[in-house]
């Protein structure tokens, strides 16, 4: 009688796991191949993206208050095809434009996933979790992206019709902040 009440406890346990783990959110961070002491004015902002709107951009500016970063979300899809699979996030220092993204480790292409969190990508088998808070250093400040929601047409297709991301951008890491 122990051992079946043991084991009807584990596969109770074994049922529940499952979906604690897909409501857990992830949370990655990677540092930025840049280093420099540049701080920028902190905010926030909410990205609506769909096939309509399909690029949000947002210049950000330094603690001096001068325009000094583009930040740009733009889609991704099939060469060729006007559909959107994905997201991919990218920050332009304005007086460093020969760097195209530096919300990445390196310039150069990574199958790591701490090297991707720049790519909000919903697809089942993505390296990094669509749902996971990724925290990038930049410089001496940081890229808060986190996506809020996704929605596919039809819901079996693997193309978006709208996906909502928050960023932030912060001087202190994220990561120490206590929650109220």
């Amino acid at each position: 009688m122990n051992r079946l009440t043991t084991a009807a406890f584990f596969l109770g346990l074994a049922s529940i796991a499952p979906l604690c783990a897909q409501t857990t959110a992830k949370q990655l961070s990677i540092e930025s191949f840049r280093k420099s002491s540049t701080k920028i004015t902190e905010e926030s902002f909410e990205a609506k993206l769909d096939p309509q709107n399909p690029v949000y951009r947002e210049r950000i500016k330094d603690s001096y208050g001068a325009d000094r970063y583009v930040f740009i979300i733009t889609p991704q899809g099939p060469e060729g095809d006007t559909k959107i699979t994905s997201w991919k996030a990218g920050l332009t220092d304005l007086r460093h434009a020969i760097f195209n993204n530096i919300l990445v480790v390196s310039q150069d292409a990574s199958l790591d996933p701490a090297a991707n969190l720049n790519w909000l990508n919903p697809e089942k088998y993505s390296q990094v979790p669509v749902k996971a808070r990724r925290i990038i250093k930049v410089d001496s400040f940081y890229v808060v992206l986190e996506v809020k929601a996704y929605h596919f047409t039809p819901t079996d297709s693997p193309y978006l019709d709208s996906m909502t991301v928050q960023v932030e951008f912060s001087n202190t890491d994220p990561r120490t902040r206590t929650s109220p």
